[in-house]
């Protein structure tokens, strides 16, 4: 057991890609808007990405090529194209959020400072100066793998204990919690956060690059136990980081008349409620989440766009840096358009971008990885690579996207 725990490595990135400010902000408002009664979504959505980072895992070990090329050998390039530029769109709505969440968390602690130069242009040279530094990191890097896999490790514990020690503050009530595992639907409220809390938990996008990180990591088909712990392990932590967040809003800011518009003003809640301490430790697992998720968000949308027009489908190939750097251009010019022009009509909202790219895109991977799976059962029926629970599982799950995309696009576009 102690080889497979210290092999854990792939889901640990698809959870900290996962895990960042949307997730952390969808969290919060359904704990501040539904209390304890959504807890049963969080356990839901967790399962759902198990068996399909699972599923995932096994294609990475089993497939020849990568999603993308049995993709393109089955129905075209075009297809693949399709699917890794739906892919790109997703990480370029996340990024942009991910970037005005950080200018967002800086901007509290410029805007009042006597520099000039600090209340002006702190936040916005910030911005310049990560993206630059990940785009120095991304271009310089001769393996980026193992670098990124200890990285994320890092974030993810932050992650994980400031947002434990904020929920052990504010007591969350166990009976509730265990009240709130029985299916309800949202009552009274918009439920747009409860759609938002299941499409960031289960990301189908993260799912689907499990697929390349296995390959990364060097696993193959005599690793599948490993790629199967990695899984549950990583996945769960992912669920566990999501709940322990939903609860600390059920127990403080339910039935409260608050507006929780970025995550910057669910720590200033914690501040108020719990003192500076809380409010700065909360900030820290923001701060974990957004740098967690922003360079592996890039690299998934540029590698598989890189992929779909077989350019390249290693992390450290040409063309996947590239990409990867059009990745992190797009989502600081969207921030900045939003930040100088917040009040147009034209100015950008990054989380409804976020959440309207996945409208098209989960539907779509979901099926991706359902194909995949049923493909690679058909080449040897004898052994069967991909066990039923989780084809079951992402024919759930491709549902449940379905619903959301319908959901979302009815509460977006009315």
């Amino acid at each position: 057991m102690n080889k497979h725990l210290q092999s854990i490595g792939p889901a640990i990135i698809v959870a900290a890609v996962v895990c960042g400010p949307g997730s952390i902000l969808s969290a919060s408002k359904t704990g501040a808007d539904f209390g304890y009664s959504m807890t049963w979504v969080i356990f839901l959505a967790a399962f759902l990405m198990i068996g399909s980072s699972a599923l995932s895992a096994r294609l990475g070990v089993f497939m020849n090529g990568t999603p993308c090329d049995e993709i393109a050998n089955s129905f075209g390039r075009g297809t693949a194209i399709f699917v890794g530029f739906t892919v790109f769109l997703i990480a370029a709505g996340f990024q942009t959020s991910n970037n005005m969440a950080i200018f967002k968390a800086i901007a509290p602690y410029s805007d009042n400072h006597h520099s000039v130069f600090i209340r002006n242009y702190l936040p916005s040279t910030v911005l310049i100066a990560l993206n630059s530094f990940l785009l120095f990191v991304v271009y310089r890097s001769k393996s980026l793998y193992s670098p990124v896999e200890k990285m994320m490790k890092v974030l993810v514990g932050l992650m994980v204990i400031a947002f434990i020690f904020n929920c052990i503050i504010s007591k969350p009530s166990l009976i509730e919690t265990i009240k709130g595992l029985k299916p309800s639907l949202p009552k009274n409220k918009d439920p747009l956060s409860v759609f938002a809390l299941i499409a960031t938990t289960f990301s189908v996008a993260g799912a689907f690059y499990q697929a390349y990180l296995v390959r990364d990591r060097g696993w193959g088909p005599n690793n599948v136990k490993e790629t199967f712990v990695d899984t549950v392990i990583g996945i769960t932590t992912l669920g566990l980081i999501t709940l322990v967040i939903m609860l600390t809003a059920a127990s403080t800011l339910s039935g409260k008349a608050i507006k929780l518009e970025t995550v910057t003003h669910v720590a200033s809640q914690m501040e108020n409620l719990f003192g500076s301490w809380a409010g700065i430790i909360f900030t820290i697992g923001i701060f974990a989440g957004a740098l967690s998720s922003f360079l592996i968000n890039a690299m998934i949308g540029g590698r598989l766009l890189a992929d779909g027009f077989g350019k390249g489908n290693r992390i450290d190939s040409k063309w996947s840096k590239h990409c990867t750097a059009l990745a992190l251009i797009a989502g600081i010019l969207g921030a900045f358009f939003a930040i100088t022009d917040p009040d147009s009509k034209n100015s950008i909202d990054p989380i409804i971008i976020a959440q309207a790219s996945t409208i098209l895109g989960g539907p779509t991977l979901a099926l991706a990885l359902l194909f995949l799976g049923i493909k690679i059962n058909q080449r040897d029926q004898q052994k069967r690579r991909i066990s039923k629970w989780m084809l079951w599982s992402v024919t759930m799950g491709l549902i449940v996207t379905l619903v959301l995309a319908f959901k979302t696009f009815g509460k977006l576009f009315g």
